[in-house]
């Protein structure tokens, strides 16, 4: 959804990349000059995979979900994007398509700014190169992690690792909104959603967690990781 930018100005944003600290004044009113924001209502596709990636597009605020469309309408939730994230995938080097989709969680302020541009600045300043290389590579390293305990944690591991991810990395609380519904639950730790509904039960019945549809508290971390290293 289109909408004016409410921002002045990159140089006074406090939601902004973090790479952005390595521009030079003159650079961030170049970045300035070409973007635009946009907001999106919850479950509103923000990037749909196989289209051009002629933007980088940043979070400004709000929750999003990171996803691959597989085979069979089956889908794999990569991993969640909150405010000052770039969403630029590989893609952009190798074919100018985006490799994943992207959908609002919650309601998404985000800022799109041309990737010439980008690239641009890239070949001039290296330290925003420096930059970009690590958020890159902060990514693939976060990847490959997944893809290990995708492949050889079982389900309950699996389950309980994603309710960690939620406390430690989301909310940073034991006790925090469950944004994913069940089946995107099962998207994030490739199960069906009965698997994700059966084990959450077995959680609650052992008072390690306590549930509902829109939350979760976390009541035994200790089990609840011992449960993620080696279930």
């Amino acid at each position: 959804m289109y909408s004016e930018n409410h921002i002045s100005s990159c140089e006074v944003c406090n939601r902004c990349w973090t790479n952005f600290r390595n521009l030079s004044r003159e650079e961030l009113e170049i970045i300035n000059q070409n973007r635009y924001e946009a907001s999106f209502n919850p479950s509103e596709i923000i990037i749909k995979q196989g289209s051009p990636s002629s933007n980088a597009i940043f979070l400004i605020s709000g929750l999003a979900k990171v996803y691959m469309e597989g085979y069979s309408g089956r889908n794999l939730i990569i991993n969640l994007a909150e405010r000052s994230t770039l969403l630029a995938g590989p893609g952009v080097h190798v074919n100018s398509r985006y490799v994943y989709s992207v959908a609002a969680i919650t309601h998404v302020q985000a800022c799109f700014i041309s990737f010439e541009v980008i690239r641009k600045i890239i070949g001039e300043n290296p330290g925003f190169a420096v930059g970009f290389i690590e958020d890159l590579s902060d990514k693939a390293f976060r990847m490959h992690h997944k893809i290990l305990n995708l492949t050889q944690k079982k389900m309950h591991g699996r389950l309980a690792e994603a309710l960690l991810y939620f406390a430690d990395t989301i909310f940073h609380s034991d006790d925090y909104e469950m944004v994913l519904t069940r089946q995107e639950l099962g998207e994030m730790t490739n199960m069906a959603k009965e698997s994700v509904v059966r084990i959450m039960g077995e959680l609650e019945h052992e008072k390690i967690i306590q549930s509902t549809p829109r939350s979760v508290k976390i009541l035994d971390r200790e089990k609840l990781h011992v449960i993620s290293e080696k279930g």
